[in-house]
């Protein structure tokens, strides 16, 4: 009977021990599969997350790239609302950092010599243009008719003679802006029998008149007068010279600019100024038309000077209001 028993809970042991050693790698077999699906489902999470990053990077980028694009494409609309070369300093003078002026000094107050220098109206608003263009002034005095062709081939840089503005001169060079009105006259003896300009056109007039070469009372006279048939028009290479040979009796009167007229009848005795006007012009600089930055950039410092008052103070010094 007891060995029944013992053989009986021997089973029961063997039973128990082979059920616990069948559950035991069922379980761990279990939770194994377990930890690989959580593995793999944090790896699947870990490459969505960082595909989502990559994606989302890429996304950056692109956008990156299209507002440097888009900066890009701003540049260049802004590089076309950028100044223009002439502002920006991009020409080019006849003599490097110098901006030469051409003029004929024996047209006062507009030129002349003083103290061995040249000064006037024009020698003041050129160095005013050269200020502003950040350059030293340069004058180069020779004879009226020469400046246009020293500034059609670039020897100079701008003509400021008390120089009018005229279609023949037009052809030739390029004006800019207005800075003075000039007001030619006629000039004579106090006992002359010119009495007015009209005197000058009448039926049968034969006078001789004095001119300086190549400047608007030589152009106006020699049309309106010489070829009329109307005058002879003596030239000289300055108005003194003209003048004198008026006071002389070389000529029988003098066409000039007022200024220097009312200088030239101040200086010499026995001169007066006929009262009506022979014409109104503008006096402009003149410069060449192969220069379009330098032309830019001298205009426009002049049209500043108008405006700011500089130029008319510059007039005003030597011209008084009558």
């Amino acid at each position: 009977m007891m060995k029944k028993w013992i053989a009986l809970l021997l089973a029961s042991a063997m039973v128990l021990s082979m059920a616990g050693c069948g559950s035991e790698p069922k379980e761990s077999s279990q939770a194994e599969e377990s930890s690989q699906a959580e593995e793999s489902s944090q790896a699947e999470e870990s490459s969505q997350a960082e595909e989502s990053s990559q994606a989302e990077e890429s996304s950056q980028a692109d956008s990156a790239g299209a507002d440097q694009s888009s900066e890009s494409e701003a540049g260049g609309e802004s590089g076309a609302d950028a100044p223009p070369a002439s502002e920006a300093g991009s020409f080019t003078t006849a003599v490097e950092g110098k901006l030469t002026m051409a003029t004929n000094a024996a047209f006062p107050p507009y030129e002349y010599v003083e103290g061995g220098e040249i000064a006037g109206i024009d020698a003041e608003i050129a160095a005013a243009i050269a200020g502003k263009l950040g350059l030293e002034l340069q004058i180069d005095d020779m004879e009226f008719d020469s400046i246009t062709e020293a500034v059609k081939s670039g020897k100079a840089d701008l003509g400021l003679a008390g120089m009018t503005v005229t279609p023949d001169r037009q052809e030739e060079v390029d004006f800019t802006v207005s800075y003075a009105t000039g007001v030619q006259v006629v000039i004579v003896t106090e006992d002359s029998a010119i009495a007015s300009v009209d005197d000058l056109f009448a039926e049968g007039a034969s006078h001789v008149i004095g001119v300086q070469r190549n400047t608007t009372g030589d152009i106006y006279t020699t049309d309106d007068i010489e070829d009329e048939g109307l005058g002879t028009i003596d030239r000289y290479s300055k108005g003194a010279e003209a003048v004198q040979a008026l006071k002389t009796g070389k000529v029988d009167c003098v066409v000039i600019d007022n200024e220097p007229a009312k200088a030239f009848v101040a200086e010499v005795e026995g001169l007066k100024i006929l009262e009506t006007e022979y014409v109104t012009e503008d006096y402009a600089a003149a410069m060449s038309k192969d220069n379009k930055a330098l032309y830019d950039a001298v205009n426009a410092a002049l049209q500043e000077l108008i405006a700011d008052g500089t130029i008319q103070g510059i007039i005003d010094k030597y011209i008084s209001a009558e």
